[in-house]
């Protein structure tokens, strides 16, 4: 069963681009993909987030974005895919973190609680049980997943919460941030209607 408006739930998720970290620790700005772009925005459709942000300073990769969410949105995708650009048109584009807390504060009405994920635990960390209770007694969430590999520290000096690191039975650490936000959409507002 849909939510109705007055019921809709404030969750909004951001992918990060600027500032990210390399493998080294160096800050770097990455590159959008066509296949987070797509998959991100198809899990945060099927778990009811109102929004999905993509955060890069390069006007190239907004303009990239742009002509791929058009051809989802108003051209030939549009017609052939109808799903596909439900999903599409929760995307906005930000230039920078500023611009989106901006635009989710100004949406809201209040600034949301902005949210880390990550590979690693942070000092920060609340459970998916905390945080769904935050939900239901009416707050809002931002959640920011980085690209490359990671959120850079600077990021994280601006958020109020991080999520538990998606963990197997392994050492092995290394899931796409398309996977990890699936996961962590359904962790977090997934139905729990397991017999």
């Amino acid at each position: 069963m849909a939510r109705s408006e007055k019921d809709r739930i404030k969750v909004d998720l951001a992918l990060v681009h600027y500032p990210v970290v390399n493998r080294n620790g160096e800050t770097i700005g990455s590159a959008v993909t066509n296949l987070d772009l797509h998959d991100i925005a198809r899990a945060a459709k099927t778990f009811g987030v109102d929004t999905f942000y993509v955060v890069t300073p390069y006007a190239d990769q907004r303009l990239l974005c742009r002509e791929l969410l058009d051809h989802w949105l108003v051209g030939h995708g549009a017609r052939a895919n109808t799903d596909r650009a439900e999903a599409l048109a929760l995307v906005r584009l930000c230039s920078d973190l500023d611009e989106l807390y901006e635009q989710v504060t100004e949406k809201w009405q209040e600034r949301p609680l902005v949210v880390s994920t990550g590979a690693r635990p942070g000092e920060l960390t609340w459970s998916y049980a905390r945080m769904r209770e935050r939900l239901a007694g009416g707050a809002g969430l931002l959640i920011l997943f980085g690209t490359a590999w990671g959120l850079h520290p600077e990021v994280m000096e601006g958020v109020d919460a991080g999520l538990p690191p998606i963990r197997g039975d392994n050492e092995y650490n290394h899931l796409s941030v398309r996977s990890a936000a699936a996961i962590v959409l359904d962790r977090l507002l997934g139905r729990r209607d397991d017999r």
